[in-house]
């Protein structure tokens, strides 16, 4: 109760800022998420039914910065095809599941994306015993493709500039894909690579297929909200630009209640943990917002290496998804 108080005078501090969803999700004391509809280590039932991925653990550091609870969020698994209208009819209040950044979607479809939280670009998936071993090689072949997606249009660039034609075998959801794939219904299957690797990963004899080396998009993905309420996409934005800067700076799910006791000598990690400045009330929450957020679910290191990193089952390297500072792509504004 007092945390929840606490977001009260806060809110009072940013009344300037339109805060309609805020209002809403603050009223009816739950974030409401829209997720896939399963791919293993980005958004997948556990074996009690539960929620758990990379991508949802998005939104429950969310929720945990918005109630100082984890916990208070229901999910919603969307289709490929649903998704954007699913989110703009109200559905969910946030959608966190693989989805790509591009102009289009920003624009027309009046989408605002809060960031980029794994790069990924699109690839192919064989079975092994095809004794394919290029993109190229799969002419006239048979993809299995996801509709309502990038990867449709990227698809058909690809075999255009390469002068091979394939056959497009339409599906709507990955439980769909890995059926028909699996049964080889289709002599390939494409999708963002970390997809493919989670599709592998959920096969009886991951050995039995292979991912091929072309990479053919770039495909930036990340959370997104509806256009019109600033203050709502500031609040996503900045959860997960601190579940970055936490791995940054070295702030864990075991340290950072410690590290938040006191001042430190770094002011950036003062002012992300609400230890020196005002920088909360700029977005209407209490100080201790990022505190929950990184205590209850981890920084992003933590997260990434939960549920899709080498020692998991789909086996992701951090690669270009390492920090800027390992030579990687991952970099988030500074807290100033």
């Amino acid at each position: 109760m007092k945390y929840i108080l606490s977001l009260v005078v806060s809110l009072t501090l940013a009344g300037a800022v339109n805060s309609a969803t805020l209002d809403d999700v603050m009223a009816r004391g739950n974030l409401e998420c829209g997720i896939s509809t399963g791919l293993v280590g980005f958004a997948s039932p556990d074996a009690n039914g539960e929620w758990e991925g990379f991508d949802v653990d998005y939104c429950r550091a969310l929720a945990a910065a918005l109630f100082g609870d984890s916990k208070a969020v229901n999910f919603t698994p969307v289709t490929t095809k649903q998704r954007f209208t699913a989110l703009a009819s109200g559905e969910f209040d946030i959608l966190s599941r693989n989805t790509t950044w591009t102009f289009s979607r920003d624009t027309d479809l009046k989408q605002t994306f809060l960031g980029i939280n794994y790069y990924d670009g699109q690839g192919f998936m064989v079975h092994a015993d095809s004794g394919v071993s290029s993109a190229t090689e799969l002419d006239g072949a048979s993809i299995c493709i996801q509709t309502g997606t990038t990867t449709e249009l990227n698809l058909a660039d690809y075999f255009r500039v390469n002068g091979i034609s394939y056959e497009p075998v339409p599906i709507e959801t990955n439980a769909e894909a890995k059926e028909q794939f699996f049964a080889q219904a289709c002599d390939a299957y494409t999708t963002d690579r970390s997809g493919l690797a989670a599709t592998r990963a959920s096969a009886p004899n991951p050995d039995d297929y292979v991912v091929l080396p072309e990479v053919i998009s770039k495909e930036p993905l990340g959370p997104l909200v509806r256009h019109g309420d600033d203050q709502w996409a500031d609040i996503g934005r900045w959860v997960l630009n601190a579940l970055i800067v936490a791995e940054e700076k070295g702030i864990t799910s075991a340290n950072v209640r410690e590290m938040a006791s006191a001042p430190t000598n770094d002011p950036e990690i003062n002012r992300l943990l609400g230890t020196e400045g005002e920088y909360a009330s700029m977005v209407g929450l209490p100080n201790d917002w990022a505190v929950h957020a990184i205590e209850q679910v981890g920084n992003y290191s933590e997260i990434f290496e939960r549920y899709i990193g080498v020692n998991t089952p789909v086996g992701l390297s951090r690669g270009v998804n390492a920090l800027w500072t390992d030579g990687g792509l991952l970099y988030a504004p500074p807290f100033r």
